[in-house]
This record gives structure tokens, sequence and C-alpha cells, in this order.
């Protein structure tokens, strides 16, 4: 986790990034995150829906908490749990785009390849993984599991 806040802080130096979570699943992670970090932050939070209770994305994404800072002109970080198919990840971005925000980074905790659907930046990256249903610190099942504090496959 410090290597990764070192990371942001060196590349945003002289500048007061927003780290924009994505709700519910990022909040241990980007908590770590800003606790990390050696530069000032602004931190708002966004939440999208896209999986319901399955274990696969149903293709649609809403968002259902919209920023309620202003981002215009300000460099953004958009902190992730975990990308998977992109395609929420993907809306976001387009949302916040029109916003004008000086620019958009993405930060993700894990970066889940088995299943892209669309190709999306991830600037920042903990882990990568190839495959696997992961719940635990903050990933979850149908709500259940955020309070692991470790990784676990769900089988």
């Amino acid at each position: 986790m410090k290597e990764l806040a070192d990371q942001i802080c060196s590349d945003y130096r002289g500048t007061e990034p927003i780290l924009i979570g994505v709700l519910n699943g990022v909040v241990f992670f980007i908590a770590d995150l800003a606790r990390q970090m050696t530069i000032p932050t602004k931190m708002d939070f966004v939440r999208a829906a896209s999986y319901g209770s399955g274990m696969t994305s149903s293709g649609t994404v809403r968002l259902t908490k919209d920023v309620e800072i202003p981002i215009r002109g300000k460099p953004v970080i958009l902190v992730e749990d975990i990308v998977d198919t992109g395609l929420t990840l993907a809306h976001i971005v387009e949302i916040l785009e029109r916003k004008g925000p000086e620019s958009i980074r993405i930060c993700a905790f894990i970066d889940k390849l088995e299943r892209r659907e669309i190709t999306v930046p991830v600037d920042y990256c903990g882990f990568q993984i190839e495959e696997g249903f992961i719940v635990g610190y903050g990933l979850d099942h149908d709500e259940k599991y955020r309070h692991l504090p470790d990784i676990y496959i769900l089988r």
C-alpha cells in the first residue's frame, strides 16, 4: 500500500488531487491508501450498481450516488476496489469527464483480467489476478464477506 501511495504522491507533488472512491467495496482500500499519502487530497465517493446479487456483472451500470464536491479543473484519481469487466469504470469515467476535471487517472486495488470487456487504463494497481470471484477487504458477494480482513476466492 505504501508503494502505491508513494507513487501517487510523487506523480501529484505540488497538487491536491481529489480521490473519488467507488462505493461500497472501496471503503477499506481508499481509507488505507489515503492514510499512506503524504500530499493533501480531497475525497468524495460515487456509487454504481452492476452486480445485484449475482456473481457476474449484469452489464447494466446505474450511478446511484454522484460526486458532491466540484471537480472542474482538478486532478481526479478514481479509486476502485476491483476492475473486472471494465463496464462500470468506463461508465463512471464518462460521467466524470462531463464535469470537466483536469485529468482522471484510475487506481485499483485489484485488476482482474479474466473477464475484461472494455479496455480501461489502470494507472495505479495494487495487484493483478487472472481469474476467480474474490471477497474480503471490502469485496463482497451479495453484501456478504466485506468484513473479512484478507482476500479469499469464493467457490
